[in-house]
């Protein structure tokens, strides 16, 4: 794997990048945001890892920058912060996992390794449909009977989310899961929070709504929206 590490502290940054190095990786290093946002967007990477706190340009400003471009390279956020809101906040601003310092490095290797093994959009086709919907996965678009649909990063995963899945019932569980790549319950209420917005979206000036929740069971997106 390609890997780009954006770490200002420079003890943390030569840590990380000797143990990938020494696991066969390739590896790119950076100490500022906007440096590390340069090199990121220059493309090429399998996966980042990038701190929350960065001089220059914030390590979650930086991904949302990403996401925003339709850079969609798994990152994996390092914190100093264990809170809870501080994890959502990170993941829901585009990142794909959260590792809490101090960590021990195999941890690390190990989640870097399990994003390098999901499938990339380009294993998959470039547009999904569902009725008058449809999500362009490469241009991150979203288009409904002809409307153009603007939709934040984390609206629009979950979208392209259900879409994989037309007629099944996708749980909470799922959702948290795939989405925010949470294997725990924050115990709040993001998932209906999102579902309300992306809804709110979609469905202004339409008389139908493609999304249903099924009660006790988690939400569906019917193939005939």
């Amino acid at each position: 794997m390609r890997i780009l590490i954006v770490e200002d502290d420079a003890d943390t940054n030569q840590f990380i990048a000797r143990g990938l190095a020494e696991l066969g990786h390739q590896v790119v290093t950076s100490s500022d945001g906007r440096d590390g946002l340069f090199h990121a967007t220059d493309g090429g990477f399998d996966a980042m890892v990038v701190d929350r706190m960065l001089p220059g340009l914030d390590g979650l400003a930086l991904v949302k920058a990403l996401r925003a471009a339709g850079n969609t390279t798994p990152v994996l956020m390092l914190t100093a912060v264990s809170g809870i809101a501080d994890r959502v906040e990170g993941l829901e601003g585009g990142a794909d996992d959260y590792l809490v310092k101090p960590f021990a490095f195999t941890e690390l290797a190990a989640r870097l390794h399990a994003l390098g093994r999901r499938p990339s959009a380009a294993a998959e086709p470039a547009r999904l449909t569902a009725g008058d919907i449809v999500l362009d996965l490469h241009r991150r678009t979203v288009i409904r009977a002809g409307r153009k649909i603007a939709l934040q990063p984390r609206e629009f995963t979950l979208l392209a989310e259900l879409m994989r899945n037309p007629g099944r019932i996708m749980t909470r569980t799922m959702l948290l899961e795939r989405v925010w790549d949470f294997d725990f319950d924050p115990k709040t209420n993001i998932v209906e929070t999102h579902l309300s917005r992306l809804r709110s979206k979609l469905n202004a000036g339409f008389e139908s709504d493609p999304i249903e929740t099924v009660r006790g069971a988690g939400y569906l997106i019917r193939d005939g929206a």
